[in-house]
Formats: C-alpha cells, structure tokens, sequence
C-alpha cells in the first residue's frame, strides 16, 4: 500500500515513517505541508494527515483532507489530532464517512493498533477514536437514553463507533458474537436507531447520536 504522511513535526514525521516502512508500507512521501501533500496524491493509496500544519498551525491538514476526498472521491485518509477535538471529526464526516479515520497521535505509540486502523481505512472503514466517543457520551444529561444503557452496552457502542465489527468487539470483550449482537440490538432499541445500519453506516448512525 502506498501511503503519504503529510506531519509538520519533524521527528514525528520521520518516526510515521520508519514505523510505516517496518511495518509493510510503501512510504511514498512524508511532507510536512498541505500544498506538498496534494501534489503527490495522485500517487497514493491513502494518506497519514496531522490536522494542525502550517502556515497557521489551525486545520490546514483538514482542509487538505476534504480537498483530496473532492478530487478523488473515497480517498482513504487517517488523520492524527494531538487532543480531542470533536468538531473537526464532525467536519470531517460531513461529505461522507467511508475510508476515514480519526485518531489521537498517541495511539500511533501502539503500533498494532495503529496500523490496524490505517489497514481498515484504506479499506473503506470509519474509525473513530475512543477517546472521542468517550467525550461525546460524557456530554448526555442524566435524562437522555444515553443513561439507561448498562456498562457492557456502553462498551459496546464505544468499540462499535470505532469501527469495529461483531466478531473483533467479541475479541476485545472476550464474549461471543452473538452476545455482542444481542447488546447491539439493546443499544439500538434504546437510542431508536435503525437495525438496518451497517458497516460505516453503523458508525454514522452512532455518531450523529452522540452529535444531536
């Protein structure tokens, strides 16, 4: 898989990229600007974006993410954020969800993982990061639906807005598949949200939820 990093922090940059390389991927460039990171988008299969580039150190590496899925609709992106900041991950699903990631760059410390989430992405996965999901079920007031799902449930919809299937939140949890499904059809009675739902779409239904 061939993969850009666009990351304005040098020693980051580099490290994404020997991690990338010793991992199976064809690092292909690794900027440190929005500008130098869509003129070889052409070349890639999906892209490692920081949120925060210069010139303004804001959202120039959102910006550029939504500007490289407008030129090639579905292009796979994965962006790092250094803190939760909800409203670029609500940006960022607004034009469409599939093969979109959204991290904190501390998790890029756990290699498996990280990877793992790029692989997903690159192949048309939503992943959100828990810390998000976290945040935004924090937020609920005591009378929203939210409250009356038991611990296991609420376990269950933070892995589920990752992204996760069935069969890996019965790995995470160490329970079995069907017991995972049963807790996803509860979640989704109690938050009145369509059974029908799946994949991405399963994601986008928990997070414009969470959103409302």
């Amino acid at each position: 898989m061939r993969v850009v990093i666009a990351e304005d922090d040098a020693l980051l940059r580099e490290g994404l990229s020997l991690l990338l390389k010793s991992e199976g991927f064809d690092v292909i460039a690794a900027v440190d600007n929005a500008d130098d990171f869509l003129a070889v988008l052409d070349d890639a299969d999906a892209a490692v974006l920081d949120v925060r580039m210069p010139p303004t150190f804001t959202n120039e590496g959102l910006q550029a993410a939504r500007e490289a899925r407008r030129r090639r609709p579905g292009f796979p992106v994965l962006v790092l954020s250094a803190y939760v900041e909800d409203r670029y991950a609500g940006e960022l699903l607004s034009e469409g969800a599939a093969g979109l990631g959204y991290l904190l760059k501390e998790r890029v410390g756990k290699v498996a993982e990280f990877t793992d989430t790029l692989r997903r992405v690159a192949g048309g996965a939503t992943v959100m990061d828990p810390e998000v999901i976290s945040q935004l079920m924090s937020r609920r007031g005591a009378s929203d639906p939210i409250s009356t799902l038991t611990p296991r449930e609420r376990e269950v919809l933070g892995l589920m807005a990752e992204g996760l299937d069935n069969l890996s939140i019965g790995a995470r949890l160490v329970v079995t598949e069907t017991a995972v499904s049963k807790h996803i059809g509860n979640i989704f009675q109690k938050l009145q949200l369509s059974t029908m739902d799946r994949g991405h779409r399963r994601v986008l239904a928990v997070l414009a939820y969470l959103r409302s």
